[in-house]
């Protein structure tokens, strides 16, 4: 009898802590935020890896946040360094390049194991935040973008978010109600917005109406949107197993294009009472308020 052979088993692919800091750095680069005196830079970040690679590290996180500050407040240096020809360029021509400050008092750096099971080994989750001063000649509160960049395997995506904080006023109008069951119990949610999303929601998949339930229910599942000059409100399914409405499939709202989702601009309207199921197993009372 031959001998068996014994082939090496493929590990997954771990990525040097030098690299997690160089990622964050890279991120911080891509967030920045010109202003008319200066340009600011994101303070706060959140780094989520895979359990397996957070246990790896977990002893020397305190150390990896720490020079990870460090390495952010280098590139802001490097980014703000000008040699005496570009200065005296600059003062020749009047025309000075801003200063590049950080928008926080200090650097926030937190590295966290990747909480629901999205992530492969060798993932990367990046998620940046910078909050733009308000401006209340132009009526607008602070906002705050989120930069999120995912690396996985080769792959490397980014999305861009922004939350717009109105200045501080009165109640929100509620435009609608939605009521629904989960395995956490019974939830209603005031619609006082003109975009709603609704799903399982995510590290990188933040949702307004979260739905606990099984993977079933896609992490972004479907969007309410209303029209803010006639107050009609549509229904778009974002979904892998689709939406119904009362009942009925509405057609898919995306497209899947060299393995992007694009949203189609697809949507149904939606009557003032209705009900709308998530992949048949949730269902959401949809009421509007007059």
């Amino acid at each position: 009898m031959a001998p068996a052979r014994l082939y090496p088993v493929s590990q997954p692919s771990r990525r040097p802590a030098r690299d997690l800091i160089e990622a964050v750095v890279d991120n911080m680069r891509k967030n920045l935020e010109p202003l008319k005196y200066s340009t600011l830079a994101p303070s706060r970040f959140t780094v989520y890896v895979h359990p397996t690679e957070y246990a790896r590290l977990e002893g020397i996180i305190p150390i990896l946040e720490g020079q990870t500050a460090r390495a952010l407040a280098d590139e802001l240096h490097k980014l703000n360094r000008r040699s005496p020809i570009k200065r005296w360029l600059e003062r020749l021509t009047g025309d000075h390049r801003p200063q590049i400050d950080n928008a926080g008092a200090e650097w926030r750096v937190e590295f966290r194991a990747d909480p629901d099971g999205d992530m492969n080994d060798g993932d990367l989750l990046i998620d940046s935040e910078l909050v733009l001063p308000a401006r209340p000649d132009l009526s607008v509160g602070e906002r705050t973008r989120r930069i999120t960049t995912m690396y996985a395997g080769h792959r490397t995506t980014t999305r861009e978010q922004t939350v717009n904080r109105a200045p501080q006023a009165p109640a929100l109008p509620v435009f609608a109600r939605v009521i629904h069951d989960d395995t956490s119990g019974q939830h209603s949610h005031d619609v006082v917005k003109d975009s709603v999303t609704i799903g399982r929601g995510g590290i990188a998949y933040p949702v307004d109406i979260r739905i606990v339930s099984s993977v079933d229910v896609s992490r972004e599942h479907a969007r309410i949107r209303r029209d803010p000059q006639t107050g009609r409100f549509f229904l778009i399914d974002l979904s892998s197993l689709g939406t119904t409405l009362n009942g009925r499939h509405v057609p898919r709202g995306y497209e899947e294009r060299e393995g992007a989702k694009r949203e189609n601009g697809v949507e149904t309207p939606l009557p003032d009472t209705a009900r709308i199921g998530l992949a048949d197993i949730v269902f959401l009372d949809f009421r509007k308020v007059d």
